[in-house]
């Protein structure tokens, strides 16, 4: 079963955004919060996207402070990633999202089970918000997604596609 409530790192969200996929969160999550350093990099960025343009007007994300965690900075993480993690460790009842290998390492090496981006599209799936795993990843590379084709395989299996 999903986690109700999730703590996004900058890469997962502006890739829904940028992807329009963004309205599967608050559809499959009841709270999704973006940690301080990870609102400042995507409103403070050089680039400029759907992501920037799109973000500041979701209703439903929620932007929150949280102080790191030295055992996370010992990891010596993107300052997102560490505060995503930070989030989650002090607010157990939130699921970190992040695609960052090295930070889910981290997160298991705590005890937390994290979600990808990948795995929100696999319960999108599920819960007939989109129609096809294999088109949103494609859509999501198009977007600037890096994943293997592998992966990509690996995850339409996971659905059955």
């Amino acid at each position: 079963m999903p986690a109700a409530k999730i703590v996004i790192n900058a890469s997962p969200l502006i890739l829904l955004c940028n992807s329009d996929l963004e309205l599967v969160l608050p559809r499959l999550f009841s709270e999704t919060v973006v940690p301080t350093a990870v609102w400042s990099e995507i409103r403070n960025g050089s680039h400029v996207d759907k992501a920037v343009q799109k973000i500041p007007n979701l209703t439903w994300l929620k932007h929150v402070q949280t102080k790191s965690v030295d055992d996370i900075v010992r990891w010596d993480l993107g300052v997102g990633e560490t505060e995503v993690l930070s989030y989650a460790i002090q607010n157990k009842n939130f699921t970190p999202v992040l695609d960052d290998m090295l930070a889910k390492k981290c997160a298991n090496s705590l005890g937390m089970h994290t979600l990808g981006t990948g795995s929100i599209l696999i319960i999108a799936k599920q819960r007939g918000l989109i129609n096809s795993v294999e088109q949103s990843l494609r859509h999501l590379q198009e977007t600037g997604l890096w994943i293997s084709e592998a992966i990509i395989q690996m995850l339409k299996r996971k659905v059955g596609e």
